[in-house]
């Protein structure tokens, strides 16, 4: 975390009303300021979460929406909502009434030189909070108490409304369509979920500087078949098309679109097919007219680790493989890959800085990786190779190379 001597910030506590508009505001309305230690990872930052329990013992004032003081206490953090449910002293402050429709509203960041930095709250549970910036400039001036920067607050906060107030639509894709992956080889294979676990720890004790685990979504783990096919024509389809099981019995299609192994892939992914793993290549000929050649299937193993840089707000994936053939599992091919996801910002996104963002992040990776033995430079060899690999080492197994055709 940076110095923040010269710094002061905020929870801005008010009812849910703010935020869903159930209700008119009123002039009465309670305002409560929680004073905190600053709680960004990086200054600037866009993403701030907040750990009650790790605010310590926290002064609070009260005041209506006009200013009105309504009264001060000191409370603990921990204590500021039990089962996500306003505290009895919060109740004191703001009345019986007002009490069980508070919650947090803003993160309120002082900024050195005049004004405030707001953040408006995008998830709530009882033991933390995540905040995401909507103010591109600082707002009001004079002591927080003053109340001038709530007005503008509320305002922006209204003007990204849409994105703030359903499940998740606060992220989004500067990619659109569009894979950006690094990838590292990983030999001698290594156990990639003590591999995953040990990243995961370096995460979270901040060893990659502005970046933690991704806010409550920080670990995944995937195991599945995939039957792959090498796409060699026509032309602008070269790629490969995959097909993996849902729960449900049927397939999504996975195609990507690429002649030879690259950062940036066109990606797209399809449902609502009626194949099976006997009619996956006639489907893929006859359906969409590719001339395509099967390659050996394959069981996937991920464990995804999801980084949110703090300062930014994007998301990148930092995947553990483990490919083995169905056929033969010892051929094996095991991976990490360094992949952009999404960001978690409405503010104005930056492309170039997002490229140079994860530039630093792999150059990071790598060190991190070669350090232990894992590997030693990045690449980008992709699945269709190592399985086109495979067969060329091992015709015996008996898999197709053969082109079919349209």
């Amino acid at each position: 975390m940076p110095d923040d001597t010269t710094r002061t910030a905020w929870i801005v506590l008010g009812g849910i009303h703010l935020l869903n508009r159930t209700t008119p505001r009123r002039d009465g309305d309670p305002i409560v300021l929680i004073r905190v230690t600053p709680q960004e990872i990086s200054v600037p930052a866009t993403t701030v979460v907040v750990r009650w329990a790790s605010l310590g013992i926290c002064p609070a004032t009260a005041l209506t929406i006009r200013g009105v003081p309504l009264g001060d206490a000191r409370i603990e953090g921990g204590d500021l909502f039990p089962n996500a449910i306003a505290s009895p002293t919060l109740g004191t402050l703001v009345g019986a009434a007002a009490a069980p429709g508070l919650v947090p509203v803003f993160y309120l960041a002082e900024e050195p030189a005049g004004g405030f930095h707001t953040y408006a709250q995008v998830r709530f549970y009882a033991e933390d909070a995540c905040f995401i910036r909507t103010t591109a400039e600082p707002i009001g001036h004079g002591p927080a108490d003053a109340l001038t920067w709530l007005e503008p607050a509320l305002a922006e906060r209204a003007k990204s409304a849409p994105q703030l107030d359903n499940h998740l639509r606060y992220f989004r894709t500067l990619s659109a369509g569009t894979e950006l992956e690094v990838k590292y080889n990983l030999d001698p294979t290594p156990d990639i979920w003590a591999t995953s676990m040990e990243l995961l720890k370096a995460l979270r004790a901040g060893e990659l500087r502005d970046c933690r685990p991704e806010y409550r979504e920080k670990f995944q783990i995937h195991a599945f078949e995939n039957h792959m096919f090498d796409v060699v024509g026509p032309g602008e389809e070269i790629g490969y098309a995959s097909f993996i099981p849902r729960a449900d019995g049927g397939f999504v299609l996975k195609r990507k679109w690429f002649e030879r192994d690259a950062f940036a892939r066109r990606e797209e992914l399809f449902t609502g097919m009626d194949v099976t793993p006997a009619t996956f290549g006639e489907y893929l000929r006859s359906e969409l007219k590719l001339q395509v050649r099967a390659l050996p299937p394959f069981r996937r193993v991920r464990y995804d680790i999801q980084c949110e840089s703090m300062r930014s707000g994007h998301v990148y994936g930092i995947f553990f493989d483990h490919c083995s053939l169905l056929a033969v599992p010892e051929i094996v091919l095991s991976q990490c890959e360094l992949e952009y996801r999404r960001s978690r910002s409405v503010l104005d996104g930056d492309a170039a800085g997002m490229l140079a963002e994860m530039a630093r992040i792999d150059t990071w990776l790598l060190s991190y990786l070669a350090a232990r033995g894992l590997t030693k430079e990045r690449t980008f060899y992709s699945k269709r190779t190592f399985l086109r690999d495979a067969v060329a080492a091992a015709p015996h197994l008996g898999f197709s190379t053969a082109v079919e055709e349209v």
